[in-house]
């Protein structure tokens, strides 16, 4: 990605060819690479602050603000409009997650899995503060996979589907908080774009991805929102109204006081307001005609 150099949206960023087809990965890669599944069965889900991280982070993450804002030139509106077609399956698609899990979750050791789903969201944190960093680690597939052959457990199969309608509301409501996000985003682009520093969102996302991580596994306590208010400050310090402003005196001509203009800058100022670069092509006022000379008047004249 030429713009936001995002090394989540970096990876994907091969098998796209265009920007909408990239916020749909980067929202849907967690339900593909297993992270969602994750989390709902390490218990990320069970409070309404876990939910909300959950949305923010995971689907609503730094490589989705950074496709955004930084990838997406449609207007406002549109991608709008993109973004409510994607969240609705994103939605639908975390429930379908969600009612399987109970089913899955009789075949596993939770609390070993729980370590498992702790390392992937280190992982993912890992590959976002740094994409070299993340070459040296397992993709989060990899490690789930791990996961579920170190916590299978025969002896408690159960070959009926189960389903908790809680639970699978909770896992739409986080999706729907991501969603909610990316709307956001995409109606206020046209300002946020300039306001917001990337790199800083990003790299403070990757601190409330590990601290998330640590909650998971009860080395922070879970019903305290740490990572929601890591994320809270990153925003803060990533967010400068007035590096915006800046910004958009410089790149609105429209702005420049003429008069000013004229009397700093002179002929040449006056060339510039006029949109004309070479002096040639000014129009030149013709050269008044000289006056006769006095001639001496013959007498019979």
């Amino acid at each position: 990605m030429s713009s936001s150099r995002h090394p989540r949206a970096l990876n994907v960023e091969q098998w796209v060819s265009s920007s909408t087809r990239l916020l749909v990965l980067v929202m849907a890669l967690p339900l593909v690479d297993g992270v969602f599944v994750a989390l709902i069965l390490g218990g990320a889900l069970e409070t309404i602050a876990g939910i909300v991280q959950v949305g923010l982070l995971v689907f609503g993450g730094s490589a989705m603000v950074a496709v955004i804002l930084a990838e997406m030139d449609e207007s406002p509106r549109e991608q709008a409009k993109i973004v409510s077609i994607v969240g609705v399956g994103l939605v639908a698609a975390a429930g379908i997650q969600a009612a399987l899990a109970p089913t899955l979750e009789t075949m596993l050791n939770i609390a070993i899995f729980e370590r498992f789903a702790a390392l992937v969201i280190l992982s993912v944190a890992a590959s976002t503060a740094s994409s070299r960093v993340g070459e040296y680690l397992p993709g989060p597939a990899v490690i789930i996979a791990l996961g579920l052959v170190a916590s299978l457990s025969p002896s408690g199969i159960s070959l009926t589907i189960q389903t908790d309608l809680e639970l699978i509301a909770r896992a739409m409501a986080a999706a729907g908080v991501g969603v909610a996000f990316a709307l956001t985003l995409a109606l206020s682009s046209p300002w946020l774009r300039n306001a917001v520093e990337l790199d800083r969102f990003r790299f403070g996302s990757a601190v409330a991805l590990g601290v998330l991580s640590l909650s998971i596994i009860g080395i922070l306590p879970s019903e305290a929102p740490v990572a929601l208010l890591v994320l809270a400050v990153t925003a803060l310090l990533a967010f400068d109204p007035n590096r915006a402003q800046e910004r958009d005196a410089v790149y609105h001509p429209d702005d420049i006081d003429i008069t000013a203009a004229m009397s700093d800058g002179g002929q040449e100022a006056a060339l510039e307001t006029d949109g004309r670069s070479d002096p040639s092509e000014q129009t030149q006022a013709p050269d008044p005609e000289p006056e006769p000379e006095d001639q001496p008047r013959l007498p019979w004249l």
